[in-house]
């Protein structure tokens, strides 16, 4: 919760003005029981109008101004909640930009969207109602009791014995919440994660008419949460009943006790119904600050929660490189290199040795899961290496500022990711300043400037989310222009064509063999036809290299190379 305050100090005023308007909300509202029984002491029973009348008019103005205080502290509440919830929000996505895609696969993509929406929902319930009554229903509850006592010290005992009892209910329900409430979040994950898997999926789960399944699948995960949020409900749901047992006998012994005093003549009619209005306005007071100790209960499991994933180190350790970089370096080396994505886990990749010279084309083959995508992942460090060494101008990779690292890069990945827009501004996240020009030139190369003059707008023709507007041909074809338009050094492509035709991938690898600027192409691809004429081919199996050479030399030496040719090609000629 220390990362909260630092957000909720921002509003001082705020934080300040809310629980005064309320403080002198809650000062007015204890006059109100005296008010009332001045009026049945001296107004009903001394057959006063004119005093009945001028008190009504003090309970009239008392409501106005405890209202008027009521609307200014919730505004300044209100104001102070959304404006922390708004910036723990913020602070929030920007954490996750910095997270490595390590720690973004250790968090989870439903953990963090239960994070950044309910959480901070909770959050903000809970700074609001505390800033509104965690002054005032104190005070009420003890403002109560010294009225009492004030009216009769010997009945105010009652109050102090009650008074302690509510309090032990209040924090023991308290205390007894918060571990059951951050499981309930961690349950609601769950829930989280099998919606949001759905309708990614939707159009498979119908394919394969899945639909009962998944209904399955969603309930059990949702008894779960409703299991644990009952047991959560339940433990909160005694905190009114109690009290409530335990006022009501208060007030009856109020009643038997002050019964007496009237009798006596040591107490008025008029004040026996004070201290009763002041046991119920203790009631009320301790219903509210339940309900608000309920949503603070869950404010501070869900703020804990929060803390977790902005307390957490971010970013990659830049490790300083004592050597200079020799010169004429190969512009990529692997060193013995290996990875492994979680502790303990079977190693993704093993013993990976090779260097790429500037300007060079590299294909990348194997089966799945032969670790193709891992090893182009550890250029642009989104992982690091457990062992051996990344090196890019002959510098470990760990030395350079990841943002430098990367801008020098254009990527591709597997999945072709578009975003809500235009195809103009899809195209500058490649290069934010490009020109039209170079846009059109990045598309040309890309082979998509076809398809992008037919589209009413051209440039500007609407993208819409997750670019569900375009094939998945044409997606990976502007996928590959944005990754064009920033001239990169090195241009990674991450079987970024296995949606195109036999012909449209021809057309583009002679385009990218013809770049003015010649980058260092390395191509991931399940087709040898992509990669027949690449300068060096890699050939991985289950995280190991198998085969590095050109074509002609794999055919004859490398096995699993040959396999993979022969199930595509027929005779050495194209099946």
């Amino acid at each position: 919760m220390k990362v909260f305050f630092r957000f909720f100090r921002q509003y001082p005023k705020e934080s300040i003005l809310a629980p005064l308007f309320k403080l002198l909300e809650a000062c007015f509202d204890l006059l109100v029981p005296m008010v009332v029984a001045t009026i049945i002491d001296e107004g009903i029973i001394g057959k006063n109008n004119s005093l009945i009348f001028r008190n009504v008019i003090w309970l009239i103005a008392l409501a106005v101004v405890g209202l008027t205080c009521a609307l200014c502290a919730q505004y300044f509440a209100a104001k102070a909640a959304v404006g922390t919830a708004t910036k723990l929000r913020r602070e929030l996505f920007a954490k996750l930009q910095t997270f490595t895609y390590a720690q973004t696969d250790k968090l989870g993509t439903s953990s963090m969207i239960t994070r950044m929406t309910s959480d901070v929902g909770q959050l903000q319930s809970g700074v609001n109602m505390t800033l509104r009554l965690f002054l005032r229903s104190p005070i009420i509850i003890f403002g109560a009791w010294i009225m009492a006592a004030v009216i009769h010290p010997k009945l105010s005992l009652i109050f102090a014995v009650t008074i302690p009892l509510l309090a032990l209910v209040v924090f023991g329900v308290m205390l007894g919440g918060i571990p059951l409430f951050k499981r309930v979040q961690s349950k609601l994950d769950r829930v989280t994660a099998a919606t949001r898997e759905n309708l990614a999926g939707v159009r498979v789960v119908r394919a394969f008419c899945k639909e009962q399944e998944e209904i399955s699948d969603f309930e059990a995960a949702n008894r779960q949460q409703t299991s644990l949020q009952n047991k959560a409900g339940l433990l909160t749901s005694l905190m009114n009943p109690v009290t409530y047992v335990l006022v009501n006998l208060a007030v009856i012994l109020l009643l038997k006790e002050g019964a007496v005093s009237v009798d006596s003549g040591s107490l008025t009619q008029g004040e026996l119904v004070a201290l009763i209005n002041y046991m119920g306005q203790i009631l009320v007071e301790l219903v509210k600050m339940a309900s608000t100790i309920f949503l603070v209960t869950k404010a501070v499991a869900c703020g804990n929660r929060i803390g977790d994933v902005l307390d957490t180190p971010t970013g990659m350790e830049i490790i300083p490189q004592d050597a200079s970089a020799p010169e004429n370096a190969p512009l990529v080396t692997f060193e013995n290199v290996s990875l492994c994505y979680h502790e303990g886990s079977h190693p993704s990749l093993s013993d990976i040795s090779f260097s790429v010279e500037r300007g060079q084309t590299v294909g990348i083959i194997g089966g799945t899961g032969s670790g193709k995508t891992s090893l182009v992942n550890l250029i642009p460090r989104f992982y690091d290496a457990t062992e051996g060494r990344v090196l890019l101008d002959g510098k470990d990779v760990r030395s350079f500022d990841p943002e430098v690292l990367r801008a020098r890069m254009g990527i591709v990945p597997q999945k072709a990711e578009l975003f809500k827009g235009t195809i103009a501004s899809n195209l500058a996240w490649g290069n934010p300043s490009a020109t039209e020009a170079e846009m059109w030139q990045a598309l040309q190369d890309a082979q998509a400037a076809d398809f992008v003059k037919d589209k009413d707008g051209m440039l500007n023709a609407p993208v819409e989310q997750k670019g569900r507007n375009f094939s998945g041909g044409q997606k990976q074809r502007l996928t590959i222009a944005r990754a064009l338009v920033g001239r990169p050094d090195i241009l990674i492509l991450d079987d970024s064509a296995s949606a195109l035709d036999f012909a449209t991938d021809a057309k583009l690898r002679q385009a990218l063999k013809g770049l003015s600027y010649a980058p260092t192409t390395l191509i991931i691809s399940q087709r040898t036809s992509s990669i027949r004429h690449a300068d060096l081919i890699l050939v991985l199996d289950e995280g190991r290299m198998v085969g590095m050479g050109k074509h002609d030399d794999l055919l004859r030496t490398c096995e699993t190379y040959r396999e993979i040719h022969l199930s595509q090609f027929k005779g050495g000629e194209e099946a």
